[in-house]
């Protein structure tokens, strides 16, 4: 990968930067266009560049591709990757692993993972022939444990490479129901009695698990960051051109709002890991003045895009919009003033900003959300909240749809420690330019999450929380309310944060929570799942 500064690059136009991106930069850039984007698009500039015989390139790539040989004692942490590498150096895939000492010579696979475009030609089960070899070299166990599940057509990939159940060895001995532990006997310990190794290696994994998943964390952070660091670069040798120039073009803003859209999401993320200590924060990264000073653009250009307009919902209320919305979808959408939430709006007081003010990439650094995701728009008098997914997102969007309709149906007076439950249906979903535009009704209410940090961080509200607890009851009431849907409509509620968001009652203006205060509790006015 060429660095940002590298001479080289700095006299070449996009076309030119292009051809000298390593078929992973390319990649890298590409996904950052949507599938939905791509339909009817080739003529543009950007996709001529860089999907210009791209996949006949990945096919040459796999088939030259080689495996990186293993340094045992070049990891950190006790951790080990095996690469796999092309011809010309790139990376198409990586096997991860931790060596243990004890109770015997082992390497824990923690997982085999390929890029995206590589996967289906074979390569990860090239790595695992080599990881094999590997282990029969040594002399030393495999085990891993195997959450493929039995419905994907990758689920038998151990099992054909001569890894086995771990039951099959040690019975019904294990503590672990969650565990599908696998493993690999090396040659010179099949003709001995290993169930005893076996079981002690498997307690000792278990009673080690959190420090190996935060070890994990912790390299999988690094490494990202580092894809990141690539990835910006690769943006700056494609747009250098324009760099120089002083040009601010939409394609240009669109790509680097997507790469700074990605980036904020990753940290935040980053924050909840087991074990990350923040050693390769990403306060670390900072954006070029060139590329902070460019405005936010989250929607792509029309000549991108193509015609791809879609509208499902409620017919009245796609009547009752705005003609120029109607036109011009998310030019009207993304114009729109932004949903002004309190950390937005506590952020504004402390620099002296309005809302009517342009927002940039480095704003969007600093707050480390995007401000313009969430727009207002008033309809028969009546407040709503336009927010932008991508389009890929929209079938997910339906199952949460329908649960949602469950809900309403099921547990139409349902109050959750004395709070009204309510629900948030989407009533309207715009697909347009690769994004999708979903409108609800506007609450008065904020996602507990940052209820919690407005609770957590404003001064005002810190002393409300030192006597009134509230933090405790928001995290309560959300629990409780996700287990009532669960046991209610047979939902596992592990998966129910991934489909439904939870808002909690809010005074928006006053910037506190709604609270019902009698003299025996003290509960939330209300909460929304939308």
């Amino acid at each position: 990968m060429r660095n940002e500064s590298d001479p080289s690059l700095q006299a070449m136009g996009p076309v030119e930067a292009a051809r000298q991106l390593s078929i992973n930069d390319r990649l890298a850039m590409i996904e950052l266009i949507d599938d939905g984007m791509r339909a009817g698009a080739s003529g543009t500039p950007i996709v001529a560049d860089l999907f210009s015989n791209l996949w006949d390139l990945v096919n040459v790539t796999v088939a030259g591709s080689k495996i990186d040989r293993l340094k045992p004692k070049s990891g950190q942490n006790g951790f080990r990757t095996l690469e796999i590498i092309s011809e010309d150096g790139d990376n198409l895939g990586r096997l991860n692993m931790l060596y243990l000492k004890k109770p015997m010579p082992c390497y824990y696979l923690v997982y085999v993972e390929v890029a995206a475009p590589y996967r289906r030609k074979g390569l990860g089960n090239r790595v695992l022939i080599h990881f094999r070899e590997f282990l029969e070299a040594k002399g030393a166990m495999g085990i891993l444990d195997n959450i493929i599940p039995e419905n994907d057509p990758t689920f038998d990939i151990y099992s054909k490479q001569a890894w086995e159940s771990v039951e099959n060895i040690i019975g019904d001995a294990m503590e672990d129901a969650g565990a599908h532990y696998m493993v690999y006997i090396p040659y010179r310990y099949r003709n001995r009695d290993v169930r005893e190794a076996v079981l002690r290696l498997v307690h000792h994994l278990q009673r080690k698990r959190d420090a190996i998943d935060m070890r994990d964390n912790q390299e999988m952070v690094r490494r990202t960051i580092a894809e990141f660091r690539d990835l910006y670069a690769a943006l700056l040798a494609y747009f250098d051109e324009d760099i120089l120039n002083g040009a601010s073009t939409p394609l240009m803003r669109f790509m680097f709002t997507r790469f700074m859209t990605k980036l904020v999401s990753f940290r935040r993320r980053i924050a909840s890991l087991l074990g990350y200590t923040g050693g390769d924060s990403l306060e670390q990264f900072v954006l070029t003045p060139e590329i902070g000073r460019l405005p936010i653009q989250s929607y792509a250009p029309q000549e991108l895009a193509g015609d791809t307009l879609q509208v499902n919902g409620q017919k009245e209320v796609w009547a009752a919009l705005p003609e120029d919305l109607k036109n011009n979808p998310a030019g009207h959408i993304e114009a729109l003033a932004n949903y002004q939430r309190p950390s937005l709006m506590t952020w504004q007081a402390e620099r002296g900003t309005t809302p009517q003010e342009a927002l940039t990439l480095a704003d969007m650094m600093d707050l480390g959300f995007d401000p313009t995701r969430l727009k207002e728009i008033a309809i028969d008098g009546q407040v709503h909240i336009f927010e932008r997914i991508q389009a890929r997102q929209v079938p997910e969007l339906e199952k949460k749809k329908q649960l949602l309709e469950a809900i309403s149906r099921e547990m139409p007076m349902e109050r959750v420690r004395n709070a009204k439950l309510n629900v948030n249906p989407p009533l309207l979903v715009i697909q347009d330019r690769g994004n999708a535009y979903v409108l609800r009704k506007k609450v008065e209410g904020v996602h507990w999450e940052e209820a919690l940090e407005q609770l957590q961080s404003v001064q005002s509200l810190k002393a409300l929380n030192a006597t009134a607890r509230v933090d405790r009851l928001i995290v309560s009431s959300v629990s409780e309310a996700l287990k009532r849907v669960s046991d209610r409509l047979g939902v596992k509620k592990g998966g129910l944060p991934g489909l439904l968001t939870c808002f909690v009652s809010w005074n928006m203006k006053a910037n506190q929570p709604r609270l019902t205060i009698d003299f025996s509790t003290t509960s939330l006015e209300g909460l929304w799942f939308s």
